[in-house]
């Protein structure tokens, strides 16, 4: 087990205030995403990569489209309309991954590693 007294990045707790929903930018679906969400929306995979998805930037993958204010497609009255399948990147945010100025739009907050944290820094310490 990782010592936390040496740990230097804290582990963020999702508060759910959706503000990484809103930055702009790709949001990359794997193909486990994609089995997920098109099964939780009752739809086959190739309707939801027609309906839901576009090349990401650097065209080596799909993203989930943005609404016109750039928010994700999925955003709906401040909620994730997918919250129980969001893709991993969404689950990841911000300890896997995040933006510049995060933490000024971000409302998570730092706590003790939970397990599941504690076993993908292990990992990775490895």
């Amino acid at each position: 087990m990782p010592d936390r007294s040496m740990r230097t990045t804290p582990y963020y707790l999702c508060q759910r205030c959706t503000q990484c929903c809103r930055w702009p930018g790709d949001i990359v679906v794997t193909e486990e995403d994609i089995g997920k969400i098109s099964r939780f929306l009752g739809m086959t995979e190739q309707d939801f990569i027609q309906k839901f998805t576009r090349l990401t930037a650097n065209r080596q993958g799909l993203s989930i489209i943005d609404q016109p204010d750039g928010a994700c497609v999925f955003l709906a009255v401040g909620e994730c309309t997918i919250q129980p399948v969001k893709p991993w990147q969404c689950s990841g945010f911000p300890n896997r991954w995040n933006f510049p100025g995060w933490q000024k739009v971000c409302e998570a907050i730092p706590v003790d590693a939970p397990g599941e944290y504690e076993k993908e820094a292990s990992t990775q310490e490895s």
